[in-house]
């Protein structure tokens, strides 16, 4: 049976003293940020659960750290990736196509300008693109691969490839902006990455930015937005206020008192939450509520033993009781993960053979069973294993402090692999001591989540697979594992656009390399938490045949994967 969320109790208390200082807000436009009358609140949509500090930057060049709404509100892609269609849609571009083998031509549609008048061009492209040589910016290793890009006319831009990827350039357009030429020339290259472009930005996108405080950001309407015109969408809110996040009990208290329209919070109890007199609703009526948005994993420093052995990874895998986390600890707001960590997005490339043979479900005898075939037994009788050599096992998961899911996960992990024999004790630093322990290889056990839903499952085995291995790894194979066969492997895949002929034949063999060898052990799928409130806008995604696909998220990156679309499509409340 499961438990009644212990939360519940907490969140409606918050929930009613939020209510009780922000009544009058509530009409105004206020909802929580000061908006007061200057944002009337039928023509304002509030979000919140992407911005956890203050904004302080709107420079979409860094990568991340910049304010939300500066992708896909302010700067735009060529392109975005429908996670439905599994398709790039033209955004930014009127067309792109391969003309050769290793030539890609990208024409931008016909009267974009940017927010002061300027007209968007082909320069504007390479300029962009061309920022990438800087080695600093995210993406210098584009020019690994790409030799040289030059304007064709005033629209179009080719791309000559030294070694054509068409699956990892897919990735480029979908997830990069493009910027100003004629503002951004004017930084120099050793500022770029710390310039906060925070001075009348200037973008080309739906929403101009308007003002900002330490507890929020605002955008305005941009009425002479090029998409109106080019793709027939009006953006229906006139500002869209996204509030600096607090706690995910006061966020709580915003989506059930109308102070938020949007929370893409975590929210522990969204089912009661849904069965109470709030309005709000999620993207799934019924369990598990929530899209899939990434894959948690396991990650194993295999630089200590026991491991380096992938028998004992293997055995660790088959000791997690994933289930228990899915139901006792997110309250089935969550999903266990496919033994290959591929998320459902890409259900179709999984290959079920491989699982079946090479795949793994919480099984504590088989956990057991394979310790002992690799010498691993409890010699000292206290029912733990030993290392072959009678050395005692003793393996510390870190999570941050303060993220009750995980850090409730992780004492679950550690209680069923004690079961199955393996001596797992659980740590937990705060967040900022963590990426350092975690991106130094100062870690035995971690779990982390850096696999979001992206355009091609390239992505999801460079996270597993990336080499060389760096002092440093920032974002990748944080577990160090190094198999040349499997990065190969990876870097084929990136040079294959998703479907293309022998895509299925490299996926799969990534798929049995992963399992067999297991560099890191898939378990939940994080959900993509959004919960909105119907109360002023209506016609939120869902899964309802009558509202639309789109996944209801402002986290970095989404609005370039469909999530701009639903500003265009909510509808103001009735009655």
């Amino acid at each position: 049976m499961r438990r009644r969320s212990r939360y519940l109790p907490a969140l409606v208390c918050a929930a009613t003293l939020v209510a009780a200082g922000c009544a009058q807000a509530d009409q105004t436009g206020g909802g929580g940020g000061g908006g007061g009358t200057e944002f009337p609140r039928q023509e304002t949509v509030f979000t919140g659960g992407a911005q956890w500090g203050p904004p302080s930057s709107w420079n979409p060049i860094q990568g991340g750290g910049f304010a939300t709404g500066t992708e896909g509100f302010l700067y735009e892609t060529p392109y975005l990736f429908n996670p439905f269609t599994l398709e790039l849609e033209p955004w930014l571009a009127e067309r792109g196509e391969w003309v050769s083998d290793d030539v890609y031509e990208l024409t931008l549609r016909e009267g974009i300008t940017w927010s002061d008048g300027e007209p968007m061009t082909s320069e504007d492209v390479v300029f962009s693109v061309e920022l990438g040589k800087i080695p600093e910016v995210p993406y210098s290793t584009l020019f690994e691969w790409l030799e040289e890009v030059e304007a064709v006319d005033e629209l179009t831009t080719r791309f000559t490839f030294s070694d054509p990827r068409r699956g990892e350039w897919d990735n480029f357009l979908s997830n990069n902006q493009i910027v100003p030429e004629h503002i951004f020339k004017d930084i120099p290259p050793e500022e770029l990455m710390s310039w906060p472009n925070d001075e009348n930005p200037v973008g080309s996108g739906p929403y101009l930015y308007h003002s900002h405080t330490d507890e929020r950001v605002v955008w305005e309407r941009n009425e002479n937005w090029w998409g109106i015109e080019a793709l027939g969408l009006t953006m229906k809110p006139r500002y869209v206020i996204d509030l600096v996040n607090s706690s995910n009990e006061v966020a709580f208290g915003q989506i059930a008192q109308n102070e938020l329209d949007l929370s893409n919070f975590f929210l522990p109890g969204v089912g009661e939450l849904l069965q109470g007199d709030f309005n709000v609703s999620t993207y799934y009526s019924e369990e598990p509520y929530m899209l899939s948005a990434n894959t948690a994993y396991l990650v194993p420093n295999v630089e200590r033993e026991p491991l380096g052995d992938p028998v004992f990874r293997r055995a660790l895998a088959f000791s997690i009781d994933v289930e228990s986390i899915v139901e006792n600890v997110y309250g089935g707001i969550v999903q266990a993960a496919n033994p290959t960590g591929l998320l459902p997005t890409w259900e179709d490339y999984i290959d079920d053979q491989v699982v079946e043979q090479f795949g793994f479900e919480y099984d504590p005898a088989q956990a057991r069973s394979l310790l002992a075939s690799a010498g691993y037994v409890d010699v000292t009788g206290d029912g733990l294993v030993e290392m072959p050599n009678g050395d005692e096992i003793e393996l510390t998961l870190i999570v941050p402090a303060g993220w009750t899911d995980w850090n409730e996960a992780a004492q679950v992990i550690a209680a069923s692999a004690r079961d199955a024999g393996i001596n797992i004790v659980t740590a937990f630093p705060e967040a900022a001591t963590l990426d350092d322990l975690r991106n130094s290889g100062e870690f035995d056990l971690v779990i982390n989540n850096f696999t979001e839903l992206n355009n091609t499952p390239w992505t999801n085995y460079r996270y597993l697979f990336q080499l060389p291995i760096q002092d440093i790894q920032p974002s990748q194979n944080f577990g160090r594992y190094q198999n040349e066969q499997a990065w190969d492997l990876t870097q084929d895949l990136g040079r294959l656009a998703v479907g293309d002929p022998g895509f299925q034949e490299v996926i799969s063999q990534l798929q049995q390399i992963s399992l067999e060898e297991m560099p890191a052990i898939p378990m939940w799928y994080n959900g993509a938490w959004s919960q909105v409130n119907n109360s002023t806008w209506t016609n939120w995604p869902s899964d309802d045949p009558d509202t639309p696909d789109y996944y209801p998220v402002t986290w970095g990156g989404y609005f370039q994967k469909g999530a701009i679309y639903m500003f265009a499509e909510i509808e103001p409340a009735t009655g």
